[in-house]
């Protein structure tokens, strides 16, 4: 998801990672506003080469993705998340560098606490999916699943898996494998677009999506897979896992687990699921 946020009447590009579940900003929009440099690029250059001799994590982190730029199109600018963003701004001494910090922390990172501070993560999510509607026992349900993603994440992060498109792979390989859909067919049958598919997940969807993050993190921690390939298979292994959990539990109880209902309609994402037969 692509937007735009201002601070003190500046735009800085934006990009949403649904896979992190935090927002990238483009790093010469921001040193624009920080440095009111005539060619913030050029800054940027300068700064980054520096701090790359100096052996900071910051470059190392600097992501691309495609924004658009003033004449329309899509080119690939640096880009880093909330973390890295933070400490950029640490790096260049300027006036505006604390009302940014508090700016950040307003659009969507608390993240500056949560650092330090998990629990304020717990607590701040949970206020964001009180705020939109949602009710306590799935909001409960929602945070674990937060769980349990970061410890997948972590996972393959430490499997050498970097990419945001190698994520959203294995993640399509693990959905496809417990569901029978990949993500963008589930998302269809959800009437999604850009909208995170977990935030329209059922409680039992959930579930059974949590069982297969966490049957295929605890398989990579076993088997340490070397390549990339190899961590697909497991994906499909940890998602085959939940799939025959689904299977027993539509076979009990006569329902089925996946469904098209979204967020639009919180009280259904909290209701019995709909008969085999229906």
């Amino acid at each position: 998801m692509s937007n735009i946020k201002v601070f003190e009447d500046r735009k800085i590009r934006t990009q949403w990672n649904e896979q992190e579940e935090d927002w990238y900003f483009s790093v010469v929009d921001v040193v624009a506003i920080l440095t009111d440099s005539a060619n913030p690029r050029k800054y940027w250059s300068v700064l980054k080469t520096r701090l790359k001799s100096e052996g900071s994590e910051l470059t190392t982190n600097c992501s691309q993705l495609k924004l658009q730029s003033a004449d329309g199109k899509f080119y690939k600018q640096d880009v880093l998340n909330t973390k890295g963003i933070l400490r950029l701004v640490q790096s260049i001494p300027s006036p505006k560098a604390e009302p940014f910090k508090l700016w950040l922390a307003d659009v969507g990172s608390d993240r500056l606490d949560e650092i330090a501070d998990p629990e304020k993560a717990m607590q701040r999510g949970a206020d964001f999916y009180r705020a939109k509607g949602y009710s306590p026992e799935w909001i409960t349900q929602r945070l674990l699943s937060i769980k349990i993603r970061k410890e997948l994440t972590d996972e393959w992060k430490e499997r050498g898996i970097e990419k945001e498109s190698d994520y959203a792979i294995l993640t399509n390989e693990l959905t496809k494998a417990w569901s029978g859909l990949s993500v963008k067919e589930y998302k269809s049958l959800k009437n999604l677009k850009k909208e995170s598919l977990r935030d329209n997940m059922t409680d039992i969807e959930l579930t059974i999506n949590q069982l297969a993050e966490l049957t295929t993190k605890t398989l990579s921690q076993q088997e340490k897979p070397q390549t990339f390939d190899e961590s697909k298979s497991v994906a499909r292994r940890g998602g085959n896992v939940s799939n025959s959990a689904k299977e027993e539990f539509e076979k009990a109880t006569g329902t089925k687990v996946i469904s098209n209902a979204n967020a639009t309609n919180k009280i259904l994402l909290d209701t019995t699921p709909k008969k085999l037969e229906e």
